[in-house]
């Protein structure tokens, strides 16, 4: 056992500016308000106003919590999500986790894909099909042929373009007084209608892919930078490097949740105001806003989805690339060439273009939505447990085990999450 006072180097260990030490964190809290999840928001928030503002909040401690525990595991070991449980627990476990995940991913990239083709079309007009294509060619090439420490900046610089939303805001009137009392207060119905719409909301923010990307890249960074090894070896640089991991987090899950308050108080100002309470698709609600709020509440929130979408796309397929990858044991990162990582490449070639093909089919796409959420929901449950056992166990990560605050905020998600899929299912019948 590594005694404490021996986990860091002598001497105050330097500090790296602020934007320098958001990476993993803010690119995964981003990806998090993707096209699908924009339209989860936009339905909450057209449907039921200012009633469900308050859940926003209540996910946002949880949501930073259990994605410090994601990242913490793949820092200290220096091994992704699926490489853990792979080592340490059954594999049938493992098989099912994956296949689930890959599933999940792969609808939720075909929806995404989908919504941005749509928005675009509403802002320049065009055939959607070839928008499809053209999105998951530009998103399959930044990731296949551009070294990981170029690619890393670009996603960090992609999340400005949830900004939009914020923007959308300060063009509509928003009564304030009102909006404060309803996220403050909450008001829980408990018709069928507003339980269903929680669960998606929870499932939206909460989602297992967030876990897989996020522990992935702390790996990929500590291989991308010199001299840097998993703290389990390099117990010295774990100071530096927990600190820098709470504030990327910290920082990261609550802009994503700022921006999807932005995003359900918008439609709630305006939507749900004038009567329009069904919203299927993030398009739909763009398209819906602009005899409303105006073009510019239109624009920014139709090239928000564009823009979020470009983030998430390459988010979901790399989270279900490094899942499968890792759980061969085959050469896994965005740092490595194609040639390199076949069999990784492959996965996220593969997972894209089924995504596209899916968008070319009769599946209706708000079902697929729907069931896409309906799996996530489900898979994170038994993924959040086996996380927080892993992050408890010292044979796994040595002195760096998770201490009672991270403990509590852990179990805490989980929980609510089981108590959410436990509703959804209730409803269901």
């Amino acid at each position: 056992m590594i005694k404490e006072d021996t986990l860091q180097p002598a001497g105050k260990p330097a500090r790296l500016p602020l934007l320098k030490q958001l990476g993993p964190g803010l690119i995964t809290g981003a990806a998090d308000d993707d096209p699908s999840g924009i339209a989860s928001y936009s339905q909450a928030g057209a449907q039921f106003g200012y009633a469900m503002l308050w859940s926003v909040f209540f996910t946002t401690p949880l949501m930073i919590g259990i994605q410090i525990v994601s990242a913490r595991i793949g820092r200290v070991t220096g091994h992704g999500l699926a490489a853990n449980i792979r080592e340490h627990y059954p594999r049938w476990l493992l098989y099912a986790v994956i296949s689930l995940l890959l599933f999940a991913n792969t609808v939720n990239i075909a929806a995404d894909l989908g919504a941005m083709a749509a928005a675009l079309q509403l802002l320049i007009g065009g055939h959607s099909g070839l928008y499809i294509v053209a999105f998951a060619m530009v998103s399959l090439g930044l990731q296949v042929f551009i070294p990981f420490p170029r690619y890393a900046p670009i996603l960090k610089w992609m999340t400005l373009s949830l900004f939009a939303y914020v923007a959308t805001v300060f063009v509509v009137r928003v009564p304030w007084l009102d909006v404060a009392w309803g996220t403050l207060v909450p008001r829980i119905s408990h018709s069928a209608d507003y339980l269903l719409m929680l669960v998606a909301v929870f499932g939206t923010t909460i989602s297992p892919y967030l876990f897989f990307w996020q522990a992935s890249q702390e790996v990929e960074e500590q291989r991308a930078a010199d001299g840097e090894e998993p703290l389990l070896e390099a117990p010295g640089q774990a100071k530096a490097h927990l600190r820098r991991i709470s504030i990327d987090t910290y920082i990261g899950m609550s802009f994503s949740n700022l921006v999807a308050f932005f995003i359900m108080l918008t439609t709630a100002v305006t939507l749900n105001v004038h009567g329009i309470t069904d919203i299927q698709t993030s398009a739909q609600a763009a398209e819906a806003l602009r005899p409303i709020a105006g073009e510019f509440a239109f624009l920014f929130f139709a090239a928000g989805i564009v823009g979020t979408g470009m983030l998430a796309v390459p988010v979901l397929a790399g989270s279900a690339a490094y899942a499968v990858s890792e759980s061969f044991r085959w050469p896994i990162g965005l740092g490595l060439q194609l040639m390199e990582a076949r069999g990784f490449y492959s996965i996220l070639i593969a997972a894209t273009s089924i995504g596209v093909a899916l968008n070319f089919t009769g599946i209706d796409p708000v079902k697929a939505l729907i069931w896409s959420a309906v799996v996530n929901g489900v898979i994170s449950v038994p993924i959040m447990a086996v996380m927080m056992l892993m992050a408890a166990r010292a044979d796994i990560m040595g002195p760096f085990t998770v201490r009672r605050r991270l403990k509590f905020l852990g179990w805490l998600a989980t929980v609510v999450m089981a108590l959410a899929v436990a509703a959804m299912f209730l409803t269901f019948r």
